[in-house]
């Protein structure tokens, strides 16, 4: 299976056609019945129903003329959905301004505004609440301090 998923993730990175697409994960699964191979991709400033109908098209006309796969598989290209944690520096950067909730490597959940993003780690506003009112104040985090990154969509 990981020589599969590599496999597939090389195919994937060769058939990005838009220099603001990225690919964020590959996943391969054989529990029952045939293999699942699914792609999530993204973009700066998001992807269509083209997109990953383009990327499934070529990542699939390349495993068939290749036979990679010897068995019977389904193929999926998609966009993380939003309840998908953020796990590259480029999805951090896309969601600057947007709301997130950080757990922490010691199982905290901190929520807050993305203000910035580097190598090292993200600045939040985090939300403080006093009574009734929310304040903002600075957090920097390291990366290695944040076990899971989800945004948080709101509906106003």
């Amino acid at each position: 299976m990981e020589n599969l998923k590599s496999i597939v993730t090389k195919l994937a990175e060769a058939n990005l056609t838009k220099k603001e697409h990225f690919l964020v994960e590959v996943i391969v699964s054989a529990d029952k019945g045939p293999t699942k191979i699914t792609i999530l991709l993204d973009g700066d400033d998001g992807v269509t129903i083209d997109d990953c109908a383009e990327m499934s098209r070529a990542v699939g006309f390349a495993l068939e003329e290749d036979e990679i796969v010897d068995s019977k598989y389904t193929l999926e290209v998609t966009s993380p959905g939003v309840d998908y944690p953020l796990d590259t520096l480029r999805q951090y950067k896309k969601n600057i301004g947007r709301k997130l909730k950080i757990t922490t490597s010691e199982g905290k959940d901190v929520k807050g505004i993305l203000k910035e993003v580097n190598e090292k780690g993200v600045l939040l506003d985090k939300e403080v609440k006093k009574g009734k009112k929310i304040d903002h104040v600075p957090l920097e985090m390291a990366f290695d301090q944040i076990k899971r990154t989800i945004v948080q969509v709101s509906f106003k």
